[in-house]
C-alpha cells in the first residue's frame, strides 16, 4: 500500500478542530472521573488542584497519548489512565511555574494563577498532590481499563513518565531556564532547556500512548522522534506568540518574555529565522510519520496546526 498517497487522500478529510474537541472532552470525563471534588477535610487543596486542572487546558499531551495508541494499533481505552496522568504531571508543573519564587505570573489562561487565589502554601500542595496522584492512576490495577493493559507495559510507561518528568527532563529544562535569566547563553542551550521543559513531556505522551497501545520498536521510535520536532515546533511558535500574540485569545499579557529576559528563540534568532526553524521542525515532524497509514492522520494536522496558532 502507498502510504504517500493515503495520507494525500486523507488530508482533507479530517477535521482537526473536530477532532481535537472530541478527544478533549473524553480526557475531562475522564480527569472527572480520576479526581472528583471532594467534601473531606482536606477538600481545599483537591479544589486547588481541580482549578488549575480545569481551567480550560488544550489537553495537547493527553490527546497525542490517545492517538499515539490508535496509531500504532491499540485502543486509546488502554492509553487513558495515562493520557490523565499527563495532564496532572502537565498541571502541576504549571502551578509550581507560576509560583513566586519561580516566573511569579498573576495570570494563565485569562485566569488568576493558582497561588493567587489559594495562596501559595497550598498551591505548592496542589501541585504536589497532582504529581502523585499521575502515578498512582497510572500504577493502579484497579483504576480504569489499567487492568486490561499487560503490567509490564504499565511499568514501562510509569518509567517513562518518571523520566520525562524529573532531573533527565522537565525539572532539567525548568532550573535552567531559571538560571538562564540572569545570564547570556547561547542556541544550543536553549535547544537543550527547551527539548527538557517542554519537549520531554510531549515526547513521553507519544511514546507512553505507542507503549501501551502494543507498538513495536520501529513504530516507538517514530513516534518518539515526531514527539521531539513537534515539542520544539511547539515551544518556537509559543515564543513567537508571546511576542505577537493577541493578549486577549492567549488570557495573559504579551511581551512577559522580554520582560524576564527569558531566553527564547526570538531573542538569539530574531522572528524570520526563528518561523523559519518552527517551519523546519514541522516538517521533520511530518516527516517521522511516514510509514503510518491514515490513523496518524491527526498528527500530522496537529503538526501543521502550530504554524497558524494563535493561542
Amino acid at each position: 500500500m502507498n502510504h504517500h498517497a493515503s495520507t494525500t487522500s486523507h488530508h482533507a478529510s479530517l477535521d482537526l478542530k473536530a477532532f481535537l474537541e472530541a478527544q478533549r472532552q473524553r480526557v475531562d470525563a475522564a480527569l472527572e472521573r480520576f479526581l472528583p471534588a471532594s467534601d473531606s477535610l482536606e477538600k481545599t487543596v483537591v479544589e486547588a488542584a481541580r482549578y488549575s486542572l480545569f481551567a480550560g487546558g488544550k489537553r495537547l499531551r493527553p490527546i497525542l497519548c490517545l492517538t499515539a495508541a490508535e496509531v500504532v494499533g491499540g485502543t486509546a481505552d488502554e492509553a487513558l489512565t495515562a493520557a490523565c496522568a499527563l495532564e496532572m504531571v502537565h498541571t502541576y508543573s504549571l502551578i509550581h511555574d507560576d509560583l513566586p519564587a519561580m516566573d511569579d505570573d498573576d495570570l494563565r489562561r485569562g485566569r488568576p494563577t493558582n497561588h493567587k487565589v489559594y495562596g501559595e502554601a497550598v498551591a505548592i500542595l496542589a501541585g504536589d498532590l497532582l504529581l502523585t496522584e499521575a502515578f498512582g492512576l497510572l500504577a493502579d490495577p484497579r483504576i480504569g481499563s489499567n487492568a486490561a493493559v499487560a503490567a509490564e507495559r504499565r511499568l514501562r510507561a510509569l518509567t517513562i513518565l518518571a523520566r520525562a518528568s524529573g532531573m533527565q527532563g522537565m525539572i532539567a529544562g525548568q532550573v535552567i531556564d531559571l538560571e538562564s535569566e540572569t545570564r547570556e547563553v547561547d542556541l544550543a542551550t536553549v535547544e537543550y532547556m527547551h527539548i527538557h521543559k517542554t519537549g520531554a513531556l510531549i515526547s513521553a505522551s507519544l511514546e507512553m500512548g505507542a507503549v501501551l497501545g502494543g507498538g513495536n520498536d520501529q513504530q516507538i521510535q517514530a513516534l518518539v522522534q515526531y514527539g521531539r520536532h513537534l515539542g520544539l515546533a511547539f515551544q518556537i511558535t509559543d515564543d513567537l506568540l508571546d511576542i505577537e500574540g493577541d493578549p486577549d485569545v492567549m488570557g495573559k499579557p504579551s511581551g512577559s518574555d522580554v520582560a524576564k529576559n527569558k531566553k527564547t528563540y526570538p531573542a538569539l534568532l530574531g522572528l524570520a529565522r526563528s518561523r523559519e526553524m518552527a517551519r523546519k521542525h514541522v516538517d521533520r515532524a511530518v516527516d517521522a510519520l511516514k510509514t503510518f497509514d491514515e490513523k496518524a492522520e491527526p498528527l500530522r494536522a496537529i503538526a501543521r496546526y502550530l504554524l497558524e496558532r494563535k493561542a
